[in-house]
C-alpha cells in the first residue's frame, strides 16, 4: 500500500504529516512511528502528525514522538495542520479540542487555558505548582503547567548555558512525573521578550515548541514577569503568545511546507 505524506515544518521542528480525512491509513503503533521518524533509514522528523475524521471537531489531529510514543498536543503540528487543512476549524486532540486559523505564512491557535493543579500536570504528589519546592543540579524552584500536554519551567538567567541535552532527560523521567515531562529553560529578557530552550519529552531538544512557548509564556505571566502578551525566542524563530481576559491562550506564529512524497507502508510496518 503506496501512502502520501507532506513534510512540514514550524520553527525548523519538523513533522511527517498523514493525511487520513478522506483515504484512511492503517492503524499506526510504536514501532511504525519511530520507523517513519528515523532521519537515517526512514523519512525523518521530529512528530508524525496524523489527520483523521472527528464527530467532536472538524477534524482529529494524532501526535506520535520521534521516540514512537503517542502525546497529547503539539503546538508547532497545530500551526502546521491549519496551514494544510487551509481555513479556520476546530482541531480534536488528545489534549483537548483546539482552534486554528491560518494566516499569512503560518497560523494562529487557540490552545484553550492552561491547567495548574497539581493532579492535571500531572505530579506524584501535591504542591504548589506556582513555584515548586524542587531542584536539579542548580535548576531549582520551576513552576508546573499543563497546556494540553505537561510542562516543567525554569527561570534562568542564561538559557544557553544551561546544558539541556543534559539535565533534560533527567527531570523528564524523573519519578515526581508519572508521564514523564517537557523540560523548559527560559530567560526573560523584558516584559514583552523571554527566550527559551526546550527538552521535548520523547523528542528531545527541537528547534522549537509551540506548548513549550505556551507554558512557558502562561507560567511568566502567573507570576507577573511579564506582560499579557509576549514574544517567545526559540532557536528555530519567534512565536507571539498571548493569554486573554477569558485564560484562554493564543499562539501565532509560522508555519511551512517542504515537500510533498510518497512510500510503501509494509516498508515501515
Amino acid at each position: 500500500m503506496r501512502v502520501d505524506f507532506t513534510k512540514m515544518h514550524g520553527l525548523g521542528n519538523d513533522f511527517v504529516v498523514l493525511d487520513a480525512r478522506v483515504h484512511p491509513v492503517p492503524a499506526i503503533d510504536t514501532a511504525l512511528a519511530r520507523a517513519l521518524a528515523d532521519r537515517r533509514t526512514g523519512i525523518g522528523c521530529d512528530q508524525l502528525i496524523l489527520l483523521e475524521p472527528s464527530d467532536a471537531a472538524d477534524f482529529r489531529m494524532r501526535i506520535f514522538n520521534h521516540d514512537g510514543g503517542e502525546v497529547e498536543a503539539c503546538g508547532n503540528a497545530s500551526r502546521a495542520a491549519a496551514l494544510l487543512h487551509g481555513s479556520a476549524a476546530s482541531v480534536e486532540t488528545s489534549g483537548g479540542t483546539i482552534h486554528v486559523e491560518p494566516t499569512n505564512g503560518g497560523a494562529s491557535v487557540d490552545m484553550g487555558k492552561p491547567r495548574f493543579d497539581w493532579e492535571a500536570i500531572p505530579l506524584a504528589y501535591g504542591m504548589d505548582t506556582a513555584v515548586m519546592p524542587v531542584g536539579w543540579e542548580g535548576l531549582d524552584r520551576p513552576g508546573a503547567v499543563n497546556v494540553g500536554n505537561p510542562h516543567v519551567v525554569f527561570f534562568v538567567e542564561n538559557t544557553d548555558a544551561v546544558p539541556l541535552d543534559v539535565i533534560g532527560p533527567q527531570i523528564e523521567t524523573d519519578p515526581l512525573f508519572p508521564q514523564r515531562i517537557n523540560v523548559n529553560v527560559a530567560t526573560i529578557e523584558n516584559r514583552r521578550h523571554i527566550r527559551l530552550r526546550v527538552w521535548e519529552r520523547g523528542a528531545g531538544l527541537t528547534r522549537a515548541c509551540g506548548t513549550g512557548a505556551c507554558a512557558t509564556a502562561v507560567h511568566a505571566m502567573r507570576r507577573g514577569l511579564v506582560e499579557r502578551e509576549v514574544t517567545v525566542t526559540l532557536p528555530g524563530g519567534d512565536l507571539i503568545i498571548g493569554w486573554d481576559d477569558s485564560e484562554r491562550i493564543r499562539m501565532t506564529g509560522p508555519a511551512s511546507e517542504s515537500y510533498r512524497g510518497s512510500f510503501e507502508w509494509d516498508d515501515f510496518a
